[in-house]
């Protein structure tokens, strides 16, 4: 069976979580593009509550770059989520999607092999947490 994401639980706060996270992604090449408070958005738009759930889109731009000279269509697939939510008893939970698993939809083995170089990074970040 194929691994689909990563993810590690740590003792945290979310806004804690969050700085390491940025921190080791840097750390790897990585910057970070987006934010989503999705527990914001589902309260501003639904009038519901989730638990503090954010949403990190990061992005290495040399390895972007790279795949993206080899088939455009990846834009659709980019950024790398990186998902940071408190799962309670002041525990916070670190996901990521896997970029080789992701890339798969484009069926191009050579995408699929420079990705490996984004799996391996997103995994030391996780190991620095």
């Amino acid at each position: 069976m194929n691994v689909v994401n990563l993810k590690k639980e740590i003792n945290s706060s979310v806004d804690l979580a969050l700085k390491r996270v940025e921190e080791a992604l840097k750390g790897e090449g990585f910057g970070v593009l987006t934010r989503i408070d999705f527990h914001l958005k589902i309260k501003e738009k639904l009038n519901k509550d989730l638990p503090p759930t954010v949403i990190l889109g990061a992005c290495n731009p040399k390895l972007a770059f790279e795949i993206f000279q080899r088939n455009s269509d990846v834009t659709s697939l980019m950024p790398c989520n990186v998902v940071v939510r408190d799962v309670g008893s002041g525990k916070v939970s670190i996901e990521m999607a896997l970029p080789t698993t992701m890339l798969e939809i484009l069926g191009d083995k050579e995408i699929i092999n420079l990705a490996k170089d984004a799996d391996a990074q997103l995994r030391r970040v996780l190991e620095a947490l």
